[in-house]
């Protein structure tokens, strides 16, 4: 019998960095130390049952209410440093609703937001091997008021949304589409199955994440 090749991108003896906010950060600096208590943890107990043989190392770098900017500021010491084999992202909806703070120099429009993606890319092109995993910043709600800021922000963030395809596109990396997979979900379900609130996923949030990570990883 000939077995089937292994799709699953990630191999023994490989590291993998996940960065980003407070959605990949989920805990991890503290009561969910070290890989907190969503996706990034839920990926990593599903890669470990299916591949026990699998010696992978993992650090989550996501920190709470973080930018595309920080990930810029701090990118040689939480990625580049550790010489990753894979590197998977998720940040743009913070630098979206700084957009709404009243002092503008606190914005980070869709061109300062490419900006530091395609800065923070390029670093790890030039300095390392790893492949990148791009992963859509999303707003999980089912908005029907036009007038709304919610509808404001369904808007907006397809901006960001589209900075994250081009640099798949440039940077010759996975993408996942998460908020088009949300908005999928919401065609058959309310937001709060996965949501209390627009931007932080409950554990079935976290779950539709993970779920799709590692589709596309070809786990």
């Amino acid at each position: 019998m000939t077995e089937t090749p292994d799709s699953f991108l990630l191999q023994d003896g490989q590291t993998l960095v996940f960065i980003g906010d407070s959605i990949t950060d989920c805990g991890r600096r503290d009561q969910a130390f070290p890989f907190g208590a969503g996706y990034v943890r839920f990926a990593i107990d599903l890669i470990t049952a299916r591949y026990p043989d699998r010696d992978i190392t993992y650090h989550n770098r996501g920190i709470g209410g973080d930018v595309s900017t920080g990930l810029l500021r701090r990118w040689t010491e939480d990625v580049l440093a550790h010489q990753p084999d894979c590197v998977s992202v998720m940040i743009g909806i913070n630098d979206l609703h700084r957009c709404f703070s009243p002092t503008a120099a606190d914005h980070i429009p869709p061109a300062a937001y490419r900006e530091a993606y395609h800065a923070f890319l390029t670093l790890t092109a030039e300095e390392t091997d790893a492949r990148i995993i791009l992963m859509d910043p999303f707003y999980i709600i089912r908005e029907t008021d036009a007038n709304s800021q919610g509808a404001t922000v369904l808007t907006a963030i397809e901006d960001y949304i589209a900075v994250a395809h081009d640099m798949a596109a440039e940077f010759d990396a996975l993408h996942v589409p998460l908020h088009a997979i949300f908005r999928e979900h919401l065609g058959h379900r309310a937001a709060d199955v996965f949501c209390p609130e627009p931007v932080h996923p409950n554990a079935s949030g976290h779950l539709v994440i993970a779920q799709a990570w590692l589709k596309t990883m070809g786990w």
